[in-house]
């Protein structure tokens, strides 16, 4: 093909695209799943359906969207996904951050009875520390995942309701917030239910401010941690020996993150477990797997590193915080 035919069939794919997100966001208002929305989205939140109306038609369909949301970061096996986030650069702006930030974040950390790290890994792996606090109009994400994305169709309308409350509560300017392509919002990425249920306003100004306010960023992620349960001074996670034991139906796989076997039950199978762990034998734990190019880890993740899931499903993500957390404490010890 001729760079003028390359450069022309480029054009007509834009112009393509376009083409088919003007049609969608003009018609979404027409479609009879839509109008239903707005009359259960008006009972809900007690906006007229007028004037839910006029904010969705300011939303627009955005293909990137669903592109972006059919190649999550968390489907790639754990030596490529620790590659993102466990990086010399993200660990130094990890101290940096929390050097620049320490008497907030020590204060709010030992008020909520967590780690600063843990604090700090999670706005690094997050955001990169607010860096990269995304750029999709999040009434475009909830719109586009909400009406266009059947398989999570229901939970991203539950998510647009939830906005349409923020934009109440908060003020937030709907037309121009953005956040990332699934609707997740400021330094730590709260979608918009998380938004209203754990968002904190951590110095008292009578806002819960999740872009520019540390304070009320760092006691948010306090809150959401400790309110699932955080155990203060509790241990995360430890790596195991399985040698030729049987434990594949022990295992926590895919989204499947509820803690359903125990230290006493791996110990029987044959699972030679760390001596320096204090853990309870009969208590609730995970056993689940990491991927290298040459080998497969087994690690036991105990009820702190279940919080870290609650965050974000996936026990990639859990391990990424986990590992940033001590390589930034112990970056900025050193």
């Amino acid at each position: 093909m001729t760079a003028l035919g390359r450069k022309g069939l480029a054009v007509i794919c834009l112009l393509v695209a376009y083409l088919m997100s003007s049609t969608a966001s003009a018609n979404y208002l027409a479609r009879e799943d839509v109008q239903a929305f707005v009359t259960k989205a008006s009972v809900k939140t007690g906006l007229s359906e007028a004037a839910v109306r006029e904010i969705l038609a300011k939303g627009r369909y955005q293909q990137s969207i669903i592109d972006a949301i059919s190649r999550p970061a968390e489907a790639q096996p754990w030596y490529k996904y620790r590659k993102i986030f466990l990086t010399d650069t993200r660990i130094r702006n990890g101290v940096r951050f929390w050097d620049e930030n320490e008497e907030k974040l020590t204060h709010i950390a030992n008020d909520y009875g967590l780690p600063p790290e843990i604090i700090v890994a999670i706005l690094g792996v997050e955001t990169a520390y607010g860096a990269n606090m995304g750029s999709y109009r999040v009434l475009d994400a909830l719109m586009t995942l909400g009406f266009d994305y059947p398989r999570r169709g229901a939970f991203f309308q539950q998510q647009l309701i939830a906005l349409l409350e923020l934009a109440e509560k908060e003020g937030l300017d709907i037309e121009s917030v953005t956040g990332s392509y699934a609707g997740a919002m400021g330094m730590p990425q709260f979608i918009p239910t998380s938004y209203l249920a754990y968002a904190v306003d951590g110095n008292g100004d009578g806002r819960r401010d999740l872009w520019n306010n540390k304070e009320d960023v760092f006691a948010s992620v306090a809150n959401y941690l400790a309110r699932h349960g955080w155990e203060h001074e509790g241990e995360v996670a430890f790596q195991v020996e399985v040698g030729d034991a049987h434990v594949d139906d022990l295992l926590n796989t895919g989204r499947d993150l509820k803690p359903k076997t125990t230290l006493d039950e791996l110990a029987q199978r044959g699972v030679q477990l760390p001596e320096h762990s204090s853990v309870p034998g009969d208590i609730p734990v995970m056993l689940f797997t990491l991927t290298w190019p040459d080998r497969v880890e087994y690690w036991v993740g105990l009820n702190n590193f279940y919080v870290i899931t609650r965050y974000n499903h996936s026990v990639l993500y859990a391990m990424a915080v986990y590992e940033l957390a001590q390589a930034i404490r112990k970056a900025r010890g050193s």
